[in-house]
C-alpha cells in the first residue's frame, strides 16, 4: 500500500509553512492503518510545492520507486501499471492523464512549478483534494488530506453520511470530511500559480450492438488484448500465480486469461467435494493442467452459539482502514505483513457484464431504469430527514437526466467501484497489491464502449473465454444459465451452454444479518444514545422503530447507523477502544 500527499502554496513564493510539514509527519500515523515500523518514507520539496510518500511495501521490485525522480519533477504511482516503465511517460506528459496508460492507479506528480493528481476510469486508486486560505492539499487517503488542511481538528460533513447510511457508501464525490472532495473518474487536478483546476474526460459512451459476426469478433479482441497486457508484470515474478477460482464466469476468464498468457498458475477453491463451484473449478483446472486446491470448510463441533467481535471493536478497525468509506457491516481483511506472492481473483469481473446494477434488473423499460436510479440514490426515505432526501434528490438529478442504460452502468463504476469499492479493498490493500484484471484502466475503457444490452447479455465474456481457452467451452458454468443463451433456438448440432446450479442449505446464516438479543441490544444502546447526532440526517423517531424489536429487522442498516453514529462520536481517529469482550450470538437451530 502507498500513501501521497501534496501540499502547494497558494502565493508560492511565501512557501509552505514548516509548521505545516510537521502535522503532515505527524499526521501520517493515524491516517496510514499499519504499524509505524513498516512505513518507509520520502519526501520531496521545492519552494511552494511539496510531495510526500509513505509505503509498508519493503522494496520496489515490482513497481516504480516510491518517487520516481526527473531533472525537475518526481512523480508517484499509487497502485500498480501494467507496464511499470510507463511512470517516465506520466512524469513526462505537459499535461497529466492516465487515458492511456495500462493498470489499476492513481498518479501524483510534482515539479517546481506545479502540484497534480490524476485518476484512472474507475478511481479505484481514489484522489481526494482540499483547500484551506494558505494552501492546496491533495492526497490518497482522505483523512490524511482532512489532518493536513485542519491541524489535529476534524470536522465531519454531517449531510454527506447521508448516502453512508442508505447504502454503506457514497454516490457522490463527497467524504466523511469536511472540506474534503474526492476526485471523479478520469479526472486531473492541478494547482499551478496558486490556483486550482480540474479537468474530467467522461467516460465512454457504448458504441451500437454490432450486427455482424465481424464486427463481434473485431470488438472482443481489442478488449482481449486489453486483458492480456494486464497480466503481463506477472511475468517477473518468478512464482505462480495463486488463483481463487469457482465454477463462476468471472475468475473462470482470469484463468483463461494467464493460460492464454502462457503464465504460471495454481488454482484454490473453498468448499465441500460436491459443491459445484468445487467440481466446476476441478474440471478447469484439469482442462487447463493446472494444480488444483481444495480447502474444506472447518467443521466445528455442534454449538449452539459463536463469540464474535465487540461491534465498537469492528466499527474501530473499519474506520481505520476505510476512512469511513463504508459500514462496518462489511468484512474488513485485517493488517498482515506486506506480501508480495501474485494473487488473483475474479473481483470486479460484473463490468464486463454492464455491472451489478443493470444485472440485478430483470425490467429493462426507461420508466423502470429511472426507478432504479431512484431507489438507489433515495433508499428507504421514511427513515431520513427532510434535509437528507432533499440532498440525496439532488445527487440523483443528474443522473435521471441520462439514458437508464449507461446511468446504471456508469453508476456502478463511478460508486459501486470508485466509492465502495475503493473504500473496502484498502484493509487488503495492507497485506499486498494483487493484479486485478477487470480493473485495468484500458480494459475498463474498453468494456465500457460496448453496448449495455450485448454485455449484459454475457455473450462477450462468453466469447472472451471460448478465445482464451477453448478447452473450457463446454465446462458449465455455477448458478444461472449464461443469459444469451435464454430463449435462444439450437439446431440439433448446436451444443447449448449449461450451468449447474448448487442445492440449497442452510449454511448462508450469517451472524451480522441475524446478530440475536445480545448483540441487537448493543446495537440499539450505541445507536439511540447518539441520535442528537444522527439527528440532522434522520427521523429519530423511525431510527427507534427499527430499534423497537428483540432482533433487528433490517440488520444492515443498523450497522450503518452504528457505524456512522461512531463516527460522529469521536470514535476514530483516536485511540483503539480496549476491555471489549467478545459478544455471543446464537446460531439458529
Amino acid at each position: 500500500m502507498r500513501v501521497y500527499l501534496g501540499l502547494a502554496a497558494k502565493r508560492p513564493e511565501a512557501g509552505l509553512p514548516e509548521t505545516v510539514l510537521h502535522t503532515v509527519r505527524e499526521a501520517i500515523s493515524a491516517a496510514f492503518p499499519v504499524p509505524p515500523e513498516v512505513i518507509r518514507a520520502r519526501e520531496w520539496h521545492h519552494p511552494g510545492v511539496s510531495l510526500f510518500a509513505w509505503t509498508n511495501e519493503p522494496d520496489d521490485s515490482r513497481q516504480p520507486a516510491l518517487l520516481h525522480d526527473g531533472h525537475d519533477r518526481v512523480t508517484g504511482v499509487n497502485g500498480h501499471l501494467a507496464a511499470p516503465g510507463e511512470v517516465v511517460r506520466l512524469a513526462g506528459m505537459p499535461v497529466l492523464g492516465t487515458e492511456a496508460v495500462g493498470g489499476c492507479f492513481s498518479v501524483f506528480r510534482a515539479t517546481g512549478r506545479e502540484l497534480s493528481a490524476a485518476t484512472a476510469i474507475h478511481r479505484v486508486c481514489p484522489v481526494y483534494y482540499a483547500e484551506t486560505p494558505d494552501m492546496h492539499v491533495i492526497g490518497s487517503r482522505a483523512l490524511l488530506v482532512h489532518l493536513a488542511a485542519r491541524g489535529d481538528l476534524v470536522e465531519w460533513d454531517v449531510l454527506a453520511l447521508q448516502s453512508l447510511i442508505r447504502q454503506g457508501y457514497f454516490l457522490s464525490d463527497e467524504t466523511p470530511y469536511r472540506g474534503v472532495t474526492a476526485l471523479p473518474p478520469s479526472s486531473a487536478v492541478t494547482v499551478a500559480g496558486g490556483s486550482r483546476t480540474i479537468t474530467r474526460t467522461p467516460l465512454p459512451t457504448a458504441a451500437p450492438a454490432p450486427v455482424s459476426r465481424r464486427q463481434k469478433r473485431a470488438l472482443i479482441e481489442e478488449l482481449a488484448g486489453a486483458l492480456l497486457a494486464t497480466v503481463e508484470p506477472l511475468r517477473a515474478t518468478g512464482e505462480p500465480v495463486n488463483l481463487a477460482l469457482t465454477g463462476g464466469r468471472d475468475s473462470r476468464l482470469v484463468a483463461a486469461v494467464l493460460h492464454a498468457a502462457r503464465i504460471p498458475l495454481r488454482a484454490t477453491t473453498n468448499g465441500l467435494d460436491v459443491h459445484p463451484d468445487v467440481v466446476l473449478a476441478g474440471r478447469i483446472a484439469r482442462a487447463l493442467r493446472i494444480e488444483h486446491t481444495v480447502i474444506p470448510p472447518v467443521r466445528a463441533e455442534k454449538k449452539d452459539a459463536i463469540l464474535v467481535e465487540h461491534p465498537l471493536a469492528r466499527a474501530y478497525e473499519t474506520l481505520r482502514a476505510c476512512e469511513g468509506m463504508t459500514s462496518a457491516y462489511e468484512s474488513v481483511v485485517g493488517y498482515l505483513p506486506y506480501n508480495a506472492r501474485p494473487t488473483m481473483s475474479g473481483q470486479s469481473g460484473e463490468i464486463l457484464r454492464s455491472g451489478g446494477f443493470l444485472l440485478l434488473q430483470t425490467d429493462l423499460a426507461a420508466k423502470a431504469l429511472s426507478r432504479r436510479v431512484d431507489t438507489t440514490f433515495l433508499r428507504d426515505p421514511a427513515l431520513f430527514s427532510e434535509a437528507a432526501n432533499e440532498h440525496a434528490r439532488e445527487l440523483a438529478r443528474p443522473w435521471r437526466e441520462r439514458p437508464g442504460l449507461e446511468a446504471l452502468d456508469h453508476m456502478y463504476v463511478t460508486y459501486k467501484v470508485g466509492r465502495w469499492q475503493a473504500g473496502a479493498r484498502a484493509g487488503a490493500l495492507r497485506r499486498g497489491d494483487p493484479i486485478w484484471p477487470f480493473l485495468d484502466n484500458r480494459v475498463v475503457g474498453a468494456a465500457l464502449g460496448l453496448d449495455q444490452n450485448w454485455r449484459l447479455s454475457e455473450e462477450v465474456i462468453h466469447e472472451l473465454i471460448t478465445m482464451f481457452a477453448p478447452s473450457l467451452r463446454h465446462i458449465p458454468i455455477e448458478g444461472k444459465p449464461w443469459r444469451f443463451t435464454v430463449g435462444r433456438r439450437y439446431r440439433p448440432w448446436q451444443r447449448r451452454p449449461q450451468s449447474l446450479t448448487a442445492p440449497k442449505t442452510g449454511a448462508g446464516w450469517n451472524w451480522r444479518t441475524a446478530p440475536g438479543e445480545e448483540l441487537t441490544a448493543l446495537l440499539r444502546e450505541h445507536v439511540l444514545g447518539r441520535l442528537d447526532l444522527l439527528a440532522p440526517i434522520v427521523s429519530p423517531d423511525e431510527v427507534r422503530k427499527l430499534f423497537a424489536g428483540p432482533v433487528l429487522g433490517k440488520p444492515t442498516q443498523a450497522w450503518h447507523l452504528y457505524t456512522v453514529a461512531t463516527m460522529l462520536d469521536g470514535a476514530y481517529p483516536g485511540k483503539a477502544p480496549e476491555g471489549l469482550d467478545p459478544i455471543r450470538v446464537p446460531i439458529p437451530s
